[in-house]
């Protein structure tokens, strides 16, 4: 299976395109949130129209918790607090972001994030391949601001248990970390032109991810 992954477009998708030719063919897209710049809402279905492959999106904080309706209306799949399977992989979503300083639209209590992910992990099964998507980092990974690690504590039950997370949230921490077993990968800022492709392969009953970092400056308008 191959995936083509952004995080924060916040709402310039003119580079989409450029980024969708040096991928390649793809299996699925996954979108980790910051889709608009706070709203309106109905920007996001521009996104959804450049692409043909089946949609995975995740609301960031910069998006108003309006946007999951229209997600839910549109030909994207809404998988905020959802789990859906997929050829034996399985996906989980969790949009949003911890509390952070500037009071966004889209925040939610760390106990919440805690109660969501773990309710969402009892639907997994032990043969499947797990994917998490979600705007923040887990804390401690790829969440660096300055000197001070932002991300979500609630989230790092996915480390170790999950084989590949993508992020978003911290624009100057695109990257790829291993946790464990967990590729963790933040694609950078879809704004400015970057992506990621990612590669899921079974190999000997184990899953094999390769992920490959791409950018482009090329625009459409």
């Amino acid at each position: 299976m191959r995936l083509f992954a952004i995080a924060d477009p916040h709402g310039n998708y003119s580079r989409i395109e450029a980024l969708l030719k040096i991928a390649g063919d793809v299996d699925l897209i996954l979108i980790a949130g910051d889709i608009t710049n706070f709203g309106p809402d109905e920007k996001a279905l521009e996104l959804f129209e450049k692409f043909s492959q089946q949609i995975l999106a995740v609301p960031g904080n910069c998006d108003n918790q309006s946007i999951i309706k229209v997600i839910e209306k549109s030909k994207a799949t809404n998988l905020h607090k959802r789990s859906i399977s997929i050829d034996s992989v399985r996906f989980i979503g969790m949009g949003g972001s911890n509390p952070t300083p500037f009071c966004t639209p889209f925040e939610i209590e760390e106990c919440d994030f805690e109660d969501n992910v773990n309710s969402m992990l009892e639907e997994v099964k032990a043969d499947e391949v797990l994917v998490t998507l979600t705007h923040t980092p887990p804390f401690g990974v790829l969440d660096m601001v300055g000197d001070t690690n932002v991300g979500c504590k609630a989230l790092n039950i996915f480390l170790e248990r999950a084989d590949l997370m993508v992020c978003g949230h911290i624009h100057e921490a695109r990257g790829v970390e291993k946790a464990g077993k967990t590729t963790i990968v933040n694609p950078g800022m879809a704004a400015l032109g970057f992506a990621a492709v990612i590669d899921i392969e079974i190999q000997n009953n184990t899953p094999i991810i390769n992920v490959q970092l791409i950018e482009s400056d090329s625009e459409v308008i």
